[in-house]
């Protein structure tokens, strides 16, 4: 039996404001490369990975445990953490639940719990997309300089931020066409666009028609996640234009989900593998996405996120939906150094996991160093902002 008290590890809060002061955290934040521009969109010019991580015990005395994560892009994470990390329905906060438990009794990664081993995915994995090229704010000379190297590595599929100043976007989105080529197709070389909702209605509608020249696969949260048919009208007048609208990532349950599958509001399903709570709500999302033949490319990237998300799109393949066509998942390349069991890229695809849970559970030296604010990393911040 797990009480309420025990639900929430008092030795694990991960935070990078110094300014909260509840028990002990540890600073994402400082595990992010230095440079202010890495994650930065038109919506969140200056990051702030943030983050409170939970263990969940028992009293079983088998050493099996829970680990989960919830966090925001600001102080919202004080918000999550003064509600004991839960992350109600219409916060900021991206509520993770400790479903490492299930997999880990069994001694199994969440893949074979549900549905056992599948011979394509163990030898091919799961087509991937990057975003750690194109963050908004990288100079033109490190924009070319990271996706050379991407395209070196075996990269085919990049996301460009855009949304703040447009003869920006169409400078850096002309950069990543004439290094990626001219062609549009899932199998090729491809270009997506992220506005992380900067745009009213018809402004969305405006700019994406002047970059529709750049053969957008789709235009990422072109407006405020609630604005359901907002996104409708917006898919209208671009589809047209041979661009999609992907959306999902804030949105917070199935209700909303289902919402933008009846108004046809959009071509590419995002889930976010901790805004839904649980497992199980992302799993009602994936059936409903499959009624609707509507292709889920999850988003992720974050702290975490690319862990907990390979787990339910290799399950929507193999038990949901049975495609990859237009199917592809976010990969951003930070922070997965930190936790045990991290993420596996290999041409460009995610390998299925294959160790135990639900792949969230941090590194104890990890969270050691960023403790708050006994860390060590603490311990060089703290004095450096009061001075």
């Amino acid at each position: 039996m797990v009480s309420a008290d025990a639900m929430v590890s008092a030795d694990a809060m991960v935070s990078a404001d110094a300014m909260v002061s509840a028990d002990a955290m540890v600073s994402a934040d400082a595990m992010v490369s230095a440079d202010a521009m890495v994650s930065a969109d038109a919506m969140h010019t200056d990051p702030d990975y943030s983050a409170a991580y939970v263990v969940i015990e028992t009293d079983a005395e088998d050493g099996i445990k829970g680990c989960g994560i919830t966090f925001t892009l600001g102080k919202g994470t004080e918000v999550d953490w003064s509600r004991k990390g839960r992350g109600a329905p219409g916060d900021s906060g991206r509520p993770k639940r400790g479903v490492g438990l299930v997999g880990q009794a069994g001694g199994k990664a969440c893949l074979e719990v549900t549905c056992g081993h599948e011979k394509q995915m163990l030898a091919q994995g799961y087509p991937a997309y990057t975003t750690s090229c194109a963050w908004l704010g990288y100079s033109d000379d490190t924009l070319k300089q990271l996706c050379a190297q991407a395209l070196k590595d075996g990269w085919t599929r990049f996301k460009v931020k855009v949304g703040a100043d447009l003869q920006d976007d169409m400078r850096r989105c002309q950069i990543i066409r004439d290094m990626i080529g001219p062609e549009k197709t899932l199998s090729l070389f491809l270009q997506m666009m992220d506005a992380n909702q900067r745009w009213d209605v018809p402004e969305a509608v405006e700019w994406m028609s002047k970059l529709a020249k750049f053969k957008p696969l789709w235009i990422e949260e072109p407006t405020s996640p609630d604005d359901i048919l907002g996104h409708a009208t917006i898919s209208k007048a671009l589809v047209p234009l041979g661009i999609g609208i992907a959306t999902g990532e804030q949105c917070h349950n199935r209700v909303i989900f289902k919402q933008l599958l009846q108004a046809k509001a959009l071509q590419f399903l995002q889930i976010d593998s901790c805004r839904l709570g649980s497992v199980n709500e992302n799993l009602s999302v994936l059936l409903m996405a499959k009624k609707f033949e509507i292709p889920v490319c999850p988003h992720a990237g974050g702290v975490g996120l690319c862990e907990l998300v390979q787990h339910l799109i290799i399950f929507d393949y193999i038990s949901v939906s049975a495609s990859l066509e237009n199917r592809v998942c976010e990969y951003v390349d930070h922070l997965h150094e930190h936790f045990k069991y991290p993420v596996m890229i290999q041409r460009a695809s995610y390998m299925p996991p294959k160790d135990p849970g639900y792949s969230t559970e941090m590194k104890e030296e990890s969270v050691k160093k960023h403790q708050y604010p006994d860390g060590e990393v603490w311990k060089k911040l703290l004095p450096a902002q009061e001075n």
